[in-house]
């Protein structure tokens, strides 16, 4: 409900409640698919739509999962006895391992399953055959069972960089059923210790070190980190298995710990040309964890199924991103995060395809470096996020144009990317000649879960589409009353109905499972009815009549200023909208009369300068896009945001500096520097128009906190 506070002069105040986030950003015009590509497409005949209608459910997946081979085929297709806790092709029997290896030998043995570039531009890439694959994935799961002594259900943790290694890592555990649970190697680590005794893992799968920005890292230095830190949990690691990142050259000033730490090049000599059959696994036997990077409390580990997951990622992979075995295909993403479980390895390598790893960042050592590997491996696949987006469109708007490369399909995935965003994607990256596939999903859902088909239905800017094949969408609002399509009202985006991607639980917390994920909407918890159990996604939403969904971000990335929620997205796209601004990011303000209010930090292109005419235009294409309930109480025009890694803006800690609060750890920030300097800038001009806040309650701390964070 709207404040009676609000100013009388201000925009008429648009119907909003608690129960909605009010929504104000223009639906944009549709771009069709490119021409010629329709007919080369996997899906380019209208009826595989009705073949994934809900009366067709669970049955229609039955396509998906015949795309891979079985050993035994399966009893049921989808078995509710244990809702929430879904099971999909019980009774089935298959192999990971061997559905991206092996199967491949009979037809292209010399085929290059993964090309690794090293971040050193003068060092040569690495192209490795479904031939070598096999072999050296037969080989460390030889290492892993008569070696580490490992077996079928125990976990393994891998904190390993973008390296050849760590696909090979991945699939020698598949093979033999082992659970493996790869870290991100940007995180500390303390915090891959923390996994490693959630887990229960009694080895460590790591490398010595790693090019990034030009440096080689030390990274085994974590290995001893984690090692303490699980311990200090109660779990003791047995073995750390170290790979180097040159061979018989030991690239880390860490100490091998006599006993405990290995050199695996050292250890493989004794298991040279071995092979190990690979293990005929239940479709739902655990193939995998995968943490999402929560702030507080336990890790929340989750698990993925073996033949509902395979099986998705495989048909996702075919359809929406229109991977054929011919394709070179590059996801600029880190196997680390679950984009490059499903989209670099899982889902490739199933379909038979070439696979890029890039070990290094994507401007390094200049933002033309993308285009320059686009152009001499031929990819004709592109994937990446929008932070790499908006950052190459921000140092290297002209690029792309300076290269011959061509693309035929370029996927976005990780968050919304705003309209001006993806038109440079569109116009400059793929040279108006590559469909782009702008794709909404989440660590727990395995794949895809809205975008479009990319030959047959048309894009829209700052839509990631319609629900992706078998997957049926809902938005819900916080009194449980579904929020019609094209009514303009967003809420809170649900699934209704499960799907084979989807994980099986958070490994050794059932209970958060299902609160986290089910109990919000679901009214009648004893049911065995997937239809009384909706999947709360955690973002907030709105449909457009045509049936397409425009994500806002995350349900706790709102702002509520007067009532009114406004999304961070909408926010921060209408800043985009000017020339100038390269990166922006909306944060709340505590406020006594209005509860929140906006600050909106910027970073310019290159060759502006801040200016007031620039905060002006900022302030002013909010106020045209939204209106002025989401005016900004300031704009803070800055050098750069504090990144994570992986090139995510961390909100978080510009929304504690604005609100004067503690910016937490900031160690992991891939340029913590920059902090400081927010900090002084930000704050003492504050105090200097006498803003400095109150003292904060500990709710509004935590709030602060979660602000921009993953849950």
């Amino acid at each position: 409900m709207a404040d009676d506070l609000q100013d009388a002069n201000e925009d008429e105040a648009v119907e909003s409640s608690e129960a909605l986030i009010a929504v104000h950003w223009r639906e944009e015009g549709y771009y069709p698919p490119p021409p010629g590509f329709a007919a080369q497409a996997n899906a380019s005949d209208p009826a595989i739509l009705e073949q994934f209608t809900e009366d067709k459910f669970p049955e229609c997946f039955r396509a998906y999962a015949d795309l891979l081979t079985w050993y035994k085929p399966w009893d049921t297709t989808l078995d509710t006895s244990t809702a929430p806790f879904w099971k999909w092709f019980v009774g089935g029997e298959l192999n990971a391992s061997y559905n991206c290896v092996d199967r491949h030998l009979e037809t292209q043995p010399n085929k290059a399953a993964l090309i690794f570039v090293p971040e050193l531009e003068d060092e040569a890439d690495v192209a490795v055959t479904y031939r070598e694959l096999y072999a050296r994935v037969n080989e460390f799961a030889a290492l892993l069972r008569d070696f580490a002594g490992l077996k079928t259900g125990d976990r393994v943790t891998l904190h390993m960089p973008m390296v050849p290694e760590l696909p090979v890592a991945m699939l020698a555990c598949a093979r033999l059923g082992i659970i493996h649970s790869q870290v991100f190697a940007g995180f500390s680590g303390t915090a891959a210790g923390h996994r490693i005794a959630d887990s229960g893992s009694s080895v460590l799968i790591t490398m010595d070190g790693y090019y990034r920005g030009g440096a080689l890292l030390d990274h085994k230095v974590k290995a001893d980190e984690a090692v303490e830190a699980a311990g200090k949990e109660g779990q003791t690691v047995d073995k750390v298995l170290v790979f180097r990142r040159y061979p018989d050259k030991y690239s880390s000033k860490t100490p091998m710990v006599d006993g405990r730490d290995f050199f695996v090049d050292e250890l493989l000599t004794d298991y040279k040309d071995q092979l190990v059959e690979p293990l005929s696994m239940p479709a739902t036997a655990p193939l995998f964890l995968m943490y999402t990077s929560g702030t507080t409390g336990r890790p929340k580990g989750c698990q993925h199924s073996t033949g509902g997951y395979l099986s998705y990622v495989a048909g996702t992979s075919k359809y929406y991103q229109d991977i054929h075995p011919n394709d070179t295909y590059w996801c600029m993403a880190d196997i680390g995060w679950i984009t490059g479980h499903s989209y670099i390895v899982y889902g490739p390598l199933a379909l038979g395809t070439t696979t890029v790893i890039f070990e290094g960042v994507p401007n390094y050592p200049d933002a033309g470096r993308p285009w320059r590997i686009a152009r001499r491996l031929g990819v004709n696949i592109f994937h990446t996020s929008p932070t790499s987006i908006r950052m190459l469109r921000k140092v290297g708007p002209d690029e792309p144009a300076k290269y011959d490369y061509d693309f035929k399909t370029m996927t976005t995935v990780g968050e919304p990317i705003e309209p001006e965003v993806w038109r440079w994607y569109y116009e400059s990256v793929g040279k108006g000649k590559a469909a782009i596939t702008d794709t909404w999903w989440l660590t727990e859902t395995g794949g895809f879960l809205g975008s479009t088909l990319p030959g047959l239905q048309p894009m829209k800017p700052g839509s990631c589409g319609p629900g992706v094949l078998g997957v049926y969408p809902v938005i819900y609002d916080e009194d449980s009353n579904e929020v019609p399509k094209g009514s303009g009202k967003a809420g809170n985006i649900c699934i209704r109905n499960p799907w084979p991607g989807i994980f099986q639980t958070i490994w050794g917390q059932p209970e958060r499972f299902v609160n986290t994920y089910y109990a919000k909407y679901n009214k009648n918890p004893e049911s065995k009815d997937w239809h009384d159990w909706p999947f709360l996604c955690g973002d907030g939403a709105v449909e457009a009549a045509d049936g397409y969904f425009r994500i806002l971000g995350r349900i706790d990335d709102v702002i509520n200023v007067a009532g009114h929620r406004l999304g961070t997205k909408e926010l921060e796209s209408a800043a985009l909208t000017v020339d100038e601004v390269a990166e922006a990011a909306a944060v709340p303000v505590i406020d006594d009369i209005r509860g929140r209010v906006v600050e909106m930090y910027v970073s310019l292109k290159p060759g502006f300068t801040a200016s007031p005419a620039v905060e002006e235009k900022v302030r002013n294409a909010i106020e045209k896009d939204i209106g002025k309930i989401a005016r900004p109480k300031n704009i803070w025009i800055v050098p750069d945001m504090p990144k994570t890694r992986s090139g995510k803006i961390m909100r978080r800690v510009i929304a504690a500096t604005s609100n004067f609060a503690d910016t937490g750890d900031i160690t992991t920030l891939a340029n913590p520097e920059v902090v400081e300097g927010i900090r002084q800038q930000v704050q003492s001009a504050k105090v200097a128009k006498g803003e400095a806040p109150r003292e904060l309650s500990e709710a509004e701390l935590a709030e602060l906190k979660a602000f921009g964070s993953e849950s």
